[in-house]
């Protein structure tokens, strides 16, 4: 047996028919939606692990001068690590906390 040789066939572009207001028109394309979030969101993600690696790599080697000479590895890993992770999906903040239920006021 073995591995197959070659890379992993995807599309890299969102679903041209995905309609945000009525995502569940079309259930194979809201699933196709959330692949692709998923997959943007993981290469995000590992983008920021090879820059911390780099970061770490650079605090090792600079030693003392490592304020100086890693300033630009900081600024780049703070730049990817912003708006990533699971839990940021840029919903708007009173979107975040509980629901809130509408009482009706009897008069």
């Amino acid at each position: 047996m073995g591995r197959k040789k070659g890379v992993a066939e995807f599309e890299d572009s969102p679903p041209d028919d995905f309609d945000p207001s009525k995502p569940y028109k079309d259930p194979v394309v809201m699933l196709e939606m959330r692949e692709h979030l998923v997959r943007e969101k993981w290469i995000d993600i590992e983008k920021a692990k090879i820059l911390r690696e780099k970061l770490r790599w650079c605090y090792r080697i600079e030693g003392v001068n490592h304020l100086q000479k890693c300033r630009h590895f900081v600024q780049q890993y703070l730049d990817s690590t912003r708006g990533i992770g699971w839990g940021k999906d840029q919903r708007p903040p009173c979107l975040h906390g509980p629901k809130v239920e509408a009482t009706a006021e009897s008069e």
